[in-house]
């Protein structure tokens, strides 16, 4: 399975290519960007395998993650969907996990809220999952609020070393 395009008012939501390579890689390099999300600068290996590895989830789980990308452009702007990682978190077993991440300069405009919402939207369309979830590193204000506009509520707490992490879920629509 490969994920549907998925049009919003500001971005494409589309399956990863390898021209999308230059800007995962440099999106992930930046520290303001893993601050909350792994706590450090990616090197190229790791984010190229980190790419890898959510694109295949989608011929695995029926679901996986899209590239956030520039209408006109066609350029990656960030990553995120639904995953299925085995994090090893008792809170995610079951269930999809949602995630989402821009690069910094496309921060502060909604555009999270827009990419998730509408995976969100085609999550409750065509997935038989009670539930979403999600992890958010405790006081990342703008993932906390992204999630609170989606419909997430917090339901626990884990440690995954050496961070914390919030768990929070969000119900099916119907």
């Amino acid at each position: 399975m490969t994920p549907p395009t998925i049009e919003t008012s500001r971005l494409r939501l589309r399956a990863p290519r390898l021209a999308d390579k230059a800007d995962h890689v440099a999106m992930w390099a930046d520290a303001r960007v893993t601050r909350f999300i792994g706590g450090a600068p990616r090197p190229e290996d790791v984010s190229w395998g980190k790419f890898l590895a959510a694109a295949g989830l989608w011929p695995v789980m029926g679901y996986g993650y899209w590239v956030f990308a520039d209408p006109v452009s066609d350029r990656l702007l960030g990553m995120g969907g639904l995953s299925y990682f085995a994090r090893g978190v008792p809170l995610l077993e079951g269930v999809p996990e949602a995630g989402w991440a821009f690069d910094a300069d496309h921060w502060g405009m909604g555009l999270a809220t827009e990419a998730m919402g509408a995976v969100l939207a085609w999550a409750d369309r065509n997935l038989d999952a009670p539930e979403v979830r999600c992890i958010i590193n405790p006081g990342h204000g703008a993932s906390e609020s992204v999630a609170a506009k989606l419909g997430f509520t917090r339901i626990g707490h884990h440690v995954m070393e050496p961070d914390p992490v919030n768990v929070y879920a969000r119900a099916r629509k119907a």
